[in-house]
């Protein structure tokens, strides 16, 4: 199982503002092209099911996830129900940073194929960690930054504009 985390600092937004941003799924194919497209179907109040096709090497993945929505505690968790993953779980937390807020995104993935793990893990960490990082930027119109991860700020900051900035932590 292959871990992935990122962290986007917003600046100047309260983090409910940003749980509400973040958690609009069905836009997030309108910040990338890597992600085709996000459908979502709400089962309750607290919970949704979304349908996701990104494009990942010379393919598409697909996947069908569970969603729920814990506004309380400024959490997103989400499990593949159906899909191309053997395994996928993860989890959004958006923490209060003085004015600011952190998005912190953290999963883990399993492709379900050992042989290919050595190859295909690093390219989907990487491309996990420079989409969601380009998705909240651009969420928030720029006014973001990756935090603690220099490769991902630069590469998010050619596609996106947005500053080369890997601080280190908090404010």
């Amino acid at each position: 199982m292959r871990s992935v985390q990122v962290k986007v600092r917003v600046h100047d937004v309260d983090a409910a503002v940003a749980f509400d941003r973040v958690s609009a799924f069905g836009r997030y194919s309108e910040f990338t092209e890597v992600i085709r497209s996000v459908t979502t179907r709400q089962e309750s109040g607290t919970q949704e099911v979304s349908d996701w096709e990104v494009y990942f090497r010379n393919g598409i993945l697909c996947w069908t996830e569970s969603d729920r929505f814990d506004r309380d505690n400024l959490t997103i968790t989400f499990e593949q129900i159906d899909g191309d993953f053997a395994e996928f779980t993860g989890v959004w937390r958006l923490v209060a940073d003085g004015e600011d807020c952190v998005v912190d995104f953290s999963a883990e993935f399993d492709f379900g194929i050992p042989s290919l793990a050595g190859i295909l893990d690093p390219v989907a960490e990487r491309v996990f960690k420079e989409t969601i990082a380009r998705v909240v930027i651009s969420l928030f119109e720029g006014n973001a930054s990756v935090v603690g991860d220099e490769a991902v700020a630069r590469a998010v900051a050619e596609v996106t504009a947005a500053p080369v900035v890997a601080a280190s932590g908090s404010h």
